[in-house]
């Protein structure tokens, strides 16, 4: 998601001491994001000249002329362009951020298909080695002691600060994850963050067999519960929870939203309901505890993990066992499955895993503390009132998760091969070798190129978000077009490559940076909206729709754990590619719908593997390459 190859470095803010009490010490964070650069709004000019060349490999000679016609008359002096443009330069001089607000509106609470699939991402961790429940409650007990660590950092403000290329990044989406959960309306939902409240929440939400518990997992002096208290905690929610035929009233979440805004607050009329609901949603997080999956063979574990973490395999399955709307959901299997999944409104993939690189360092660490046996109170168990038009709704709900979940097809793949080191060897930049092996996957099963998505991070700015690399470019058509012609030389199939290659790690940096077109194109976009204009011309322009109509939407998710985060395709004949490259392997998410005829996950893994292979047997057989 990053989008980049210059690692997060973390440099510590000077040495700090860790109050016992989680305190909040005011100002650190305050300061650091104070000097943070506000994002810039790049020129109208620059941004029409990279938006005809981005569209030049995607739509045909008519199209785009006819669309540099647009543009020409969009950027007359005087013109439509150049009022938009001032009104957008006017929100950036009276706002923190000119996008973040119209981001998380569109892009997010106005976005009415269902979270499920459509926008949260799952995480695969790796196996582990337990398949029984006294393993499960074990590794749950000391993946909450490890969040609550985490948060420790969040709480007193001594996260340390990351850098990307020497600068500062934006820390705000850290404090955004934990008591926060999306709310849905009618029209619109919103997302509501308890953590900054006078009195913030102590308790997380725990679900088992679709019934929920309120544990609280802090003493009364402020202290953490240890990982031995946590451990019997989960033990008398376990054993409260042994019926397997209670209504699974979280499927409800997993909606269309309308729908859902719609059965919520019908639900939330009776009080125990919403006393339940506000009790899910102020938690710090959600942890799962899923029935066992169906078995798969070891090679397809993997795969059957990422459904599980994305949806939970229906309503039979895990489907229930879950509430969809919470920010952060930890779900741990009784046969060793593990994972995330997080509800995508308020961050980034980045945030989410630095999360998980500290809470699996410190799930490894052998337990120091013996716990004095104070006898804890018994976790709160969530009543429901169900009445017969709520569980019409649930009925509803199930149908359309089960169709949902037929419909998602997931492959999973461990490129073993090789990873980052390859490219770097070869002197190029591992994201942009692994995008070209991507677009050149796709020209072989299709014969074409196609609009491709790929998260940047905006977080060098205040309150940045994303913006889009657009990976298929003039010089990635040039190179994936000549790969598999038998008339171009080796020599010139490499200059290619390396160009490919160049080109988008420069569409990287510009990205970054603030320059790239995607949010800027929006911005000017929704401005027409907000002064009431009607709708400039290249935005009712076929290569308006062709260029936003993504048939791959990537993400480069880098951590230190081997674990691979996915989602769904955004477009129905698409595909969703997620991968971690790792210095020796990549791990791989390729999700496609069964629904259409076009696309197969499974497929797509096998022509990356293929394209992946055959550049790097392109740089090694090249005389050019071995000097």
């Amino acid at each position: 998601e990053l989008g980049i190859d210059l690692w997060y470095k973390v440099k510590p803010c000077g040495r700090l001491v860790r109050p016992v009490a989680p305190t909040r010490i005011p100002g650190r964070y305050l300061s650091h994001q104070e000097g943070l650069p506000k994002l810039p709004v790049p020129s109208l000019q620059q941004t029409c000249e990279r938006y005809l060349a981005t569209l030049e490999p995607i739509v045909d000679e008519e199209e785009l002329s006819h669309t540099k016609e647009l543009l020409a008359e969009f950027q007359k002096a005087g013109g439509v362009g150049e009022r938009l443009q001032k009104g957008l330069e006017r929100r950036a001089r009276k706002t923190e951020n000119w996008l973040s607000d119209w981001w998380l509106t569109t892009a997010y609470l106005d976005y009415r298909m269902p979270v499920v699939v459509h926008s949260s991402p799952g995480v695969v961790l790796p196996r582990l080695e337990f398949s029984d429940r006294q393993g499960q409650m074990r590794f749950a007990a000391k993946l909450i002691a490890g969040v609550l660590d985490f948060k420790t950092m969040i709480d007193n403000e001594t996260l340390p600060v990351e850098y990307l290329g020497g600068k500062q990044l934006c820390m705000n989406q850290y404090y955004q994850v934990l008591s926060s959960c999306r709310v849905p309306g009618l029209k619109r939902d919103s997302v509501v963050n308890h953590a900054h409240r006078s009195r913030p929440p102590t308790h997380i939400t725990v679900v088992h067999n679709f019934q929920f518990f309120v544990l609280d997992v802090y003493n009364s002096d402020g202290t953490p519960l240890t990982v031995d208290q946590l451990y019997m905690q989960l033990e008398k929610v376990w054993s409260s929870s042994l019926q397997t035929n209670k209504e699974p009233i979280g499927i409800l979440t997993s909606n269309q939203r309308n729908s859902w805004g719609k059965a919520y607050n019908n639900l939330i009329k009776d009080k125990t309901n919403k006393d339940s609901v506000r009790a899910i949603q102020k938690s710090i997080f959600t942890v799962c505890l899923d029935a066992p999956m169906p078995c798969v063979s070891d090679e397809l574990y993997h795969s059957r993990a990422a459904v599980q973490m994305l949806h939970g395999g229906g309503s039979r399955w895990n489907s229930g066992n879950r509430w969809f709307d919470k920010t952060l959901q930890f779900i741990i299997g009784e046969d060793g499955s593990c994972g995330l999944m997080y509800e995508h409104a308020p961050a980034e993939g980045p945030p989410i895993v630095s999360l998980i690189d500290h809470v699996v360092e410190y799930t490894k660490k052998s337990e120091m503390v013996r716990t004095p046996m104070v006898p804890l109170p018994m976790p709160q168990k969530l009543r429901f009132n169900i009445t017969p038009e709520i569980k019409k709704d649930i009925e509803k709900a199930k149908q359309n998760m089960n169709i949902m979940v037929h419909d998602l097809d997931v492959k999973v793949i461990v490129f073993s091969h090789f990873g980052k080191n390859v490219p770097k060897t070869h002197k190029m930049s591992p994201d942009a070798f692994i995008q070209m092996g991507l677009q050149l996957a796709y020209y072989r099963m299709y014969q074409r190129c196609c609009a491709t998505y790929e998260s940047a991070s905006l977080r060098m700015f205040k309150l940045g978000r994303t913006d889009t690399i657009r990976s298929c470019s003039i010089d990635s058509a040039n190179f994936v077009k000549a790969m598999d012609d038998p008339a171009k030389q080796k020599i010139e199939k490499v200059t290619l490559l390396e160009k490919a290659v160049k080109a988008h790690r420069a569409y990287t940096d510009m990205a970054i940076h603030g320059q790239a077109i995607d949010r800027h194109l929006l911005g000017l976009k929704l401005q027409a909206i907000e002064d009431l204009t009607s709708m400039p011309e290249i935005f009712m322009d076929t290569s308006y729709a062709v260029a936003n109509h993504y048939n791959l939407s990537t993400s480069q998710v880098p951590a230190k754990t081997d674990c691979v985060m996915c989602f769904g395709p955004v477009a129905p004949d698409g595909y969703g590619v997620c991968y971690n490259p790792m210095a020796e392997h990549i791990n791989f998410a390729v999700s496609a719908f069964n629904s259409c005829n076009e696309t197969n996950a499974a497929h797509m893994a096998q022509r990356l593997e293929e394209a992946l292979l055959d550049m790097r047997m392109l740089l090694e057989s090249t005389p050019k390459a071995k000097l």
